[in-house]
């Protein structure tokens, strides 16, 4: 840690490592994404869009017990069955159809190989899968960061809400200019990256609502 504060030259960088600082002291290591394979957390941020989590991790196991966690699994599987087996997550027309999009994408661009496709250069990756149906700029980054190790921010409605309350961006700021103040302002680290999303995620959940709980907030005083 000591080490990437030194790279931070910005005094909103500096600002950025303090809330970091005091939010790991607070809720320690959040252990973020789930996903045993990176192609399970792939799956898992396609079919986290308008849901809990915990409908996720039912459609995910069903997959599983269906042995059908893989891309070639899933790229051959009927899309009927495909929608019966995701029901859980909700939307599921929808998302089988992202999900179809996504494994179309990995077997046009890269045979089907999740690796080949990493190693692809990030900003360069990020650009293409934006351009999959159904994937936006927070399913395209946490695809990035969480399955690929690669160091892309990702923004979310906490994200954006704890940043404006705290007088760091304006409220009008779109997913591209918070996810820009991350990446302007902090080491590209993908360790970092990763515990802070998680760490403002639960901040967000426990604390900065809609209606704050601000009296008894990590963050107040600093």
């Amino acid at each position: 840690m000591e080490l990437l504060k030194q790279q931070v030259s910005s005094v909103a960088g500096r600002r950025l490592m303090e809330i970091y600082e005091t939010l790991f002291q607070h809720f320690g290591p959040q252990h973020w994404w789930p996903g045993e394979t990176p192609f399970e957390i792939v799956v898992g941020a396609i079919l986290t869009q308008n849901t809990a989590w915990k409908n996720v991790e039912k459609a995910i196991n069903n997959l599983k017990k269906a042995n059908l966690l893989t891309p070639q699994a899933l790229y051959a599987l009927p899309y009927t069955y495909l929608t019966q087996l995701i029901r859980p997550a909700g939307f599921f027309n929808v998302k089988a159809k992202r999900l179809k999009h996504f494994l179309h994408f990995l077997f046009e661009e890269y045979k089907g190989d999740l690796e080949k496709m990493f190693a692809d250069d990030t900003d360069s990756l990020r650009k293409k899968l934006l351009e999959v149906p159904g994937i936006g700029p927070e399913t395209a980054d946490s695809i990035l960061l969480y399955a690929g190790n690669k160091p892309s921010f990702v923004v979310d409605a906490y994200t954006r809400r704890i940043l404006f309350r705290h007088n760091l961006i304006p409220e009008e700021a779109d997913y591209e200019e918070v996810r820009n103040f991350f990446m302007d302002h902090l080491p590209e680290d993908v360790q970092l990256f990763n515990e802070y999303h998680a760490l403002l995620i639960a901040l967000g959940k426990n604390y900065c609502r809609p209606k704050p709980l601000c009296e008894n907030c990590p963050l107040k005083g600093i």
